[in-house]
């Protein structure tokens, strides 16, 4: 895909005409730690509803450069990986810097073959995003950290991590399933404290756990692992779960420019922070077991509400971006802290040119002043959740507008021009 694509959307002007059915794609968050923990197994691993979207595409190249292949269905989104020949320890630095996910890849490695290589893995410039947890981690199993020249060598004694108990000094999803999946191969009990509690975590669990591994408190900010022998996946096709922030992302476009709109392929629990806030806001919509129907009003007027991003089940950090242009329609002042990220934020800057009132207080905390009517610009997608945040405001907005750096918004959301043309956005991609 190239870099220069760009999306051209004619604006609604504030209207609520879109309608139809979205279809919610695999979950992002939830696929690459899948992929990742092919590494675990000594045979094959197959998973279906796999998004094709550009970090699982970069994702796979790593897993290929490692030794193991990759096969796809035809004309199906089910992949196979067979692991026999994997041999490679060394993550491919020129991929990994693009990759923020490739850490995950750094646990089931070391655990596999008692070493791994690795840079500091790059991705989407939304603040720091420190490894110190992985390193600290690895250590406290028995594995000793080099760093030269901007790469990271990491090996265990005899090839074999030990178990440990490791606190997490920070709730993190990636840590939490990183050395979840460590442990596995590892000897002896681990113990991991103050775990994530996402539903991605669970699901990747129970999949471990159907394939062999020894995994309890799931679920809990305790989990324990006792380490075995490999993996088997033979047999087992493992469904990706729908992605809980794409759902969130197409709600909060339906509350604004749709007249009826349902979202399918979803998982509405895995929603309630959002949901919560939209109905105290006075959006209309009603759930199914797995949808959510939106309800537009031309005359409906929505109220401010204050968003506080936080570990699950609170909310999403990342679904901050398109609740700000959600709230620039809203009456009212609406408080945004973002407690995950430092510099999260920083994308309200150019929604200016839309029309926005927005005010940055610092790296955390910003106040949005609604409802504003915005005006098709020029803009460009500084990373995949603003991006689309960005396709929404111009949706919204009154005239055409452009919005560059498509690249980004490809690497999490599927297609999303063609299935945004299907329930009646103005959007082509050139």
């Amino acid at each position: 895909m190239e870099k220069s694509e760009v999306f051209i959307i004619e604006g609604l002007a504030g209207q609520r005409s879109l309608s139809g059915e979205i279809e919610v794609g695999g979950a992002k968050n939830e696929v690459l730690k899948i992929l990742a923990s092919s590494i675990l197994f000594d045979d094959e691993v197959s998973i279906s509803a796999v998004p094709q979207i550009e970090d699982v595409f970069r994702m796979m190249e790593i897993l290929t450069s490692l030794g193991i292949t990759i096969s796809k269905e035809e004309g199906e989104a089910v992949y196979h990986l067979i692991t026999s020949g994997l041999s490679n320890s060394l993550i491919p630095p020129e991929i990994s810097k693009k990759l923020r996910a490739s850490i995950v890849l750094t646990g089931p490695l070391l655990s596999r073959l008692g070493e791994v290589s690795f840079p500091y893995p790059g991705g989407c410039v939304i603040g720091k995003r420190p490894i110190d947890l992985f390193l600290d981690g690895y250590k406290q199993m028995g594995a000793t950290v080099r760093e030269d020249n901007g790469m990271f060598y990491v090996s265990a004694p005899d090839k074999k991590l030990q178990g440990a108990e490791i606190f997490f000094k920070n709730q993190s999803v990636t840590a939490t399933e990183t050395f979840m999946m460590a442990a596995v191969l590892a000897q002896g009990k681990t113990v991991l404290k103050n775990c994530a509690l996402e539903p991605e975590i669970v699901s990747l669990g129970d999949f471990l756990i159907s394939a062999g591994a020894q995994i309890s408190g799931l679920g809990t900010p305790t989990i324990e692992i006792i380490g075995g022998g490999l993996l088997s996946g033979k047999g087992k096709v493992h469904k990706t779960m729908p992605d809980r922030i794409e759902a969130g992302s197409f709600i909060l476009l339906g509350a604004l420019a749709a007249k009826d709109l349902k979202i399918t392929n979803c998982e509405p629990n895995h929603l309630d922070s959002l949901l919560n806030l939209l109905r105290q806001s006075g959006v209309n919509f009603s759930l199914g077991p797995n949808f959510v129907r939106v309800f537009g009003n031309e005359n409906r007027k929505f109220q401010a509400v204050d968003i506080k991003t936080h570990e699950y089940p609170g909310f999403p950090t990342d679904l901050q971006a398109p609740m700000s242009i959600f709230l620039t329609q809203t009456v009212g002042q609406s408080f945004v802290f973002e407690t995950i990220y430092e510099n999260r934020l920083n994308y309200l800057e150019a929604l200016e040119r839309f029309g926005s009132k927005a005010r940055i207080l610092d790296s955390h905390r910003a106040i949005i002043d609604g409802p504003t009517a915005f005006l098709g610009k020029e803009i460009e997608s500084p990373d995949l959740r603003a991006g689309l945040a960005y396709v929404i405001a111009a949706i919204v907005a009154k005239g055409q507008s452009v919005v560059h750096n498509v690249y980004y918004i490809d690497r999490g959301y599927e297609r999303v021009d063609e299935r945004f043309r299907a329930i009646g956005v103005g959007i082509k991609r050139m």
